[in-house]
């Protein structure tokens, strides 16, 4: 369940990665939020892509997804709030052109109020007597739902709310006293959280319910947001390797970077946690109570640089004790995100065998600042491409089902790996103005059978790669109904460059991600809402659940605009319709397909009723009937006794000889093991090492193959 405040914020303590800055770590910036609101206005009114005034119709909207941002499930407001909040509905543009921002810090005030009250009534409730023998259900998505008349019913859905907390605790095996003890921590928490909150996070919050009211993806960046930002794009950054989650008040680390200076250094563990931290020899700060992202700011910092940290060692027996590790800050390589390859060995429907090719890749990453020798998504596949050509891989599983875009240019260079030439997407500009964007190196890196899986994830870039690829008929797209359907470009503008506004202080105004144009497939349509369609479509479970660009609020509309001028590659439509004879057999005779279905109306169920039971008994036997389910699948595949296919791991460090291919009897895609259980997933696949997809993407393209294969010897008689 998400709440508020409590979701925001909550998201800077999963994966942080304490590795990179080039701001001096202990001077605050210093930021003038009103002129940072006249630049982002500025900047929406004459360069969005939607032509949009900043008028009353926006006004509306901002106060409507600022109110929905702080108290997305509408728990912490009341009515009454609501009613005084309305006098802005008109007027928070006006404010906004003025530079005032008064009205922001005052809803925000009355949330801070409303959250102070909440936790203390909420750590209330957790120490009274509570039955769970009761037919009781608490809404879990409210989104939709009505605020609170008044306080009387706030204390009610609180009431359910904590009810349900501790019921969880209780089914997950812990105590009454303890189930108590955790859930008045996890409020102590939410408080902390919220008296952490400064002028940065609520500007923040703020300016992307003005930016969202004119799209979904125009977004307002903090310093700290684009630091992470660009580390996202070009998979390096600068720091000691850990990654921190904020843990009763402490910065824990989570897991230690390979080869980072932490790594090397060998000191810091797992579960240690910070209290205080120095640039240099200067003077300690403490980071005890401190916000997470806070914390980060202080411990990253330039390449060559010394930080020390006091920490409370996981091992140590007594928790005043306490150690101090200097470390120099070195760059470190995101190598778990980079594109990465296997070779599988799989045989087809007839028992002929095949050597298949298979890259898995996160993301269109690139680092802009480095010249020709820079990390580039391109290179690395182009890299692994090779790798697989030279072990004699029949075949080319691509897989982008968690690929939810990044650089459009990627993008069009990547498409160019698997064609001559041609136009790659279609751009059109807030003029109206189309032109097409091109591979023109005449070159390919593969021309042989292509398979690209992809979701309802696969977004912006991925869906430009996909369907270039589909229109030129040069890959089959295997996945879910359809892909997220973001067909939309955006721009990094910082906010310090922006003529005509003056500059707003000593420190960065941060940037805005800017929608200005929208792209098309060169055949013409917009992968915008619509996404793409696959070939050869999969049952899902995220088709069960309100997933894409549709769903959004103020999201552009799809449109068409003319053919591109192009040549199909005009082989695989003629190997369609068997490929799809034979995936339909396999969905009704494969076992996995049917747990699958079953997974898919569970999920929609949930979805339909948005309640769940507060009876302990009821939620037991629903447990039970979950793990009991699980364990029969279990059983039933060790009967089947199926032999996973043989396979070879290559990554860019096996290429550069850091580390050697290790062999593997495993079909798991890191898709599945990523997704297994995850809270956003809650029907995914029971087994982390089943990739039911996966395979079954391995065997369209097994097939595909052979059927090649057969042509190709029958057109050479």
């Amino acid at each position: 369940m998400r709440m508020g405040l409590r979701g925001i914020l909550g998201g800077l303590a999963v994966g942080v990665c304490v590795v990179a800055s080039v701001a001096k770590a202990d001077v605050k910036p210093a930021i003038d939020p009103g002129g940072i609101a006249r630049k982002v206005s500025k900047l929406l009114r004459e360069h969005h892509y939607s032509g949009k005034a900043l008028d009353n119709v926006i006004s509306g909207q901002c106060l409507t997804n600022y109110l929905d941002a702080l108290d997305y499930n509408r728990v912490i407001f009341i009515q009454a709030d609501l009613d005084r909040f309305q006098q802005y509905t008109t007027t928070l543009d006006d404010s906004i052109l003025a530079g005032n921002l008064e009205p922001a810090f005052e809803i925000y005030a009355c949330y801070s109020n409303r959250v102070e009250q909440y936790v203390a009534s909420a750590r209330q409730m957790a120490r009274e007597p509570v039955r769970f023998d009761t037919n009781e259900s608490i809404r879990w998505d409210r989104k939709d739902a009505a605020w609170p008349k008044d306080e009387k019913e706030a204390q009610q859905l609180l009431r359910q709310r904590v009810k349900y907390e501790l019921l969880e605790e209780r089914l997950n095996k812990e105590k009454a006293e303890e189930a108590v003890s955790i859930v008045t921590r996890r409020y102590d928490r939410l408080a902390r959280s919220l008296r952490d909150a400064d002028t940065e996070f609520i500007l923040e919050v703020f300016l992307n319910a003005l930016t969202q009211a004119y799209d979904p993806h125009t977004q307002y960046m903090t310093p700290s947001s684009l630091e992470n930002f660009n580390i996202n794009m070009k998979l390096s950054l600068t720091g000691i390797g850990a990654v921190l989650r904020s843990d009763d008040g402490y910065a824990r680390i989570v897991e230690i970077v390979p080869g980072g200076p932490a790594d090397l250094d060998k000191r810091l563990k797992p579960n240690d946690r910070i209290c205080a931290v120095a640039q240099g020899m200067d003077e300690w700060t403490d980071v005890v109570d401190m916000k997470l992202n806070k914390v980060v700011d202080l411990i990253r910092g330039p390449k060559g640089t010394v930080v020390r940290l006091k920490v409370v060692p996981a091992s140590a027996p007594d928790s005043s004790v306490r150690a101090e590790i200097q470390l120099t800050r070195d760059e470190i390589k995101l190598t778990a995100q980079e594109a990465k390859a296997k070779l599988v060995e799989k045989r087809d429907e007839d028992g002929r065998p095949a050597l298949l090719g298979y890259i898995e890749l996160p993301s269109f990453y690139v680092d802009t600042k480095k010249g020709p020798t820079a990390k580039s998504a391109t290179r690395d596949v182009s890299r692994l491409i090779n790798r697989l050509k030279a072990s004699s891989a029949d075949g080319l599983l691509i897989d982008l089902r968690r690929n939810t875009g990044g650089s459009l240019a990627e993008a069009i260079s990547m498409t160019g790996l698997f064609i001559p030439e041609g136009p790659v997407v279609q751009v059109k500009d807030p003029y109206g103005r189309v032109h097409a964007q091109r591979d023109e190196d005449g070159l390919t890196a593969y021309d042989g059978p292509l398979v690209v899986l992809v979701s309802h994830l696969s977004a912006s870039a991925a869906e430009i790669f996909a369907a270039a690829l589909q229109d030129y008929g040069r890959a089959i797209i295997v996945g879910d109904q359809n892909t997220f359907g973001k067909g939309t470009v955006q721009q990094i503008v910082e906010l310090d460059n922006v003529p005509g506004v003056r500059r707003t202080g000593a420190g960065s105004s941060g940037a805005l991600k800017l929608t200005i144009q929208k792209f098309y497939r060169v055949s013409g349509g917009s992968t915008q809402s619509r996404g793409v369609v696959p070939d050869i479509q999969l049952p899902s479970v995220f088709d069960a659940r309100p997933i894409g660009e549709a769903t959004l609020p103020n999201s552009l509309p799809y449109d068409e605009v003319r053919k591109s001028d192009y040549k199909t590659w005009g082989v695989i439509t003629q190997y369609l319709p068997e490929l799809r004879a034979h995936c339909a057999q396999r969905l009704v005779q494969n076992p996995e397909f049917k747990y699958l279905q079953e997974d898919i109306a569970r999920t929609k169920k949930r979805f339909d009723e948005k309640t769940i039971s507060l009876n302990q008994a009821q939620r037991e036997a629903e447990k039970k009937a979950n793990q009991d389910r699980v364990n029969a699948r279990k059983k039933e595949r060790i009967a089947r006794k199926i032999e996973p296919p043989r396979s070879i791991e290559i990554t860019l460090e096996n290429l550069d000889g850091k580390t050697n291919g290790v062999a593997a009897v495993s079909s798991t895609s890191p898709v599945a093991a990523a997704s297994a259980g995850s809270e956003d997933e809650p029907d995914a696949t029971d087994d982390p090492s089943v990739d039911t997809v996966f395979d079954e993407g391995l065997r369209i393209l097994t097939d595909y193959v052979g059927m090649v294969s057969v042509m190709t010897a029958q057109s050479a008689r």
